[in-house]
């Protein structure tokens, strides 16, 4: 295998409070834009040409990585005029592959972070001479997912809607969001109409007689549709409890890139990681956090799993937990911001006049 499909979605939308401009794919995780990370995880499986299937701000994506040659890859970028949904927008690029009629071609997901063994998904494929075969996780609770049952081979055998009953989860399985096609049952998906590969192109291969191959893997794997959970995989990929090869220094307890500056008797913990050109000033203490460019942390500031945009500024004293704090901001000394609170970009908090406890 050495051609992938990767879908950058319109699911960055949903965060818009963290940046003004920038989509979620280039917000920076574990200090690179997070796009970096798939894109350095299916170089490291053996792939070498990859199309990105764009549909919103695309036009951030080429400059930053340009031809692919930087990352060992070379890169194409196809951009949709109108939504076509995930098996629309495979179809869209399918005259940008290089590859045979039979040949497997790696499809992911850049709003999905996992530890996914490509190498394992694409020997799946093979061996078990599948048309399609899918990335399966298990979860605790399936309710908000659709379930796909597999035999005892692991082939599928359905696609269900999300369950509205107890009775309906018969699997805790769902799909992951990678797959491996071959190359001829992508030229099979209707071209020029929104398609989605979860309620029309599985379904209707299934139907068909075609052979969809399950492989479960469950190792670390997050959706990263929500700020809360975008912050909480930048602190894996730091911690290590997700590999990527991208990560710009050693795993452990922080990351701190070059030009920031943090103070000595500054505690920073849990993965955080903090930007180029920003400060930490004395006495903060910052946990599983992420601290974009240029923003400052002032005295005594406590931070946990939250994002601070670039060039924002969190006065001396406040507290932040679960928090997004979004470009250009400043909240004043003395808050206390949690529980999933926004500051939009560019807002303003005076000293304390915000707070949470009933008694600071």
């Amino acid at each position: 295998m050495t051609e992938a499909i990767l879908l950058v979605g319109g699911k960055g939308t949903r965060l818009r409070p963290l940046t003004v401009n920038t989509p979620k794919p280039m917000v920076p995780a574990a200090g690179v834009p997070f796009l970096t990370h798939q894109l350095a995880r299916a170089r490291a499986a053996g792939v070498e040409h990859i199309v990105l299937a764009t549909s919103y701000l695309a036009e951030v994506f080429e400059p930053y990585f340009g031809d692919g040659s930087a990352f060992g890859l070379s890169l194409e970028y196809v951009t949709e005029v109108e939504p076509l949904g995930t098996g629309g927008a495979i179809r869209n690029v399918a005259d940008r592959l290089h590859s045979g009629p039979d040949d497997p071609v790696l499809i992911f997901n850049g709003d999905i972070l996992t530890g996914l063994d490509i190498r394992a998904l694409v020997a799946t494929h093979q061996d078990s001479g599948a048309d399609v075969s899918l990335h399966l996780t298990r979860v605790p609770d399936p309710r908000a997912f659709g379930l796909v049952p597999t035999d005892g081979t692991g082939r599928v055998t359905a696609f269900l809607e999300k369950p509205q009953t107890p009775e309906e989860i018969v699997t805790d399985q769902i799909n992951a969001g990678a797959y491996v096609f071959r190359r001829s049952v992508i030229d099979t998906i209707p071209a020029g109409r929104p398609v989605s590969v979860e309620r029309e192109t599985f379904p209707g291969l299934l139907s068909a007689g075609a052979h969809l191959q399950g492989m479960v893997d469950s190792t670390y794997w997050l959706d990263l549709g929500t700020p809360m959970a975008f912050i909480r995989g930048s602190a894996d990929l730091v911690l290590g409890r997700v590999p990527s090869p991208a990560v710009p220094g050693r795993r452990g307890d922080r990351l701190v890139l070059e030009s920031a500056s943090v103070a000595p008797d500054a505690k920073l913990t849990g993965g955080t990681v903090v930007c180029e050109g920003a400060t930490v000033a004395p006495g903060a203490r910052i946990d599983g956090s992420v601290i974009l460019r240029g923003a400052v942390v002032e005295e005594n500031a406590v931070i946990s799993s939250s994002l601070v945009g670039s060039g924002a500024r969190v006065g001396a004293r406040t507290t932040l937990r679960e928090t997004v704090i979004g470009d250009a901001a400043f909240v004043g000394p003395d808050n206390e911001l949690r529980d999933g609170a926004r500051v939009w970009c560019g807002a303003r908090l005076p000293a304390a006049s915000v707070r949470f406890s009933s008694d600071l």
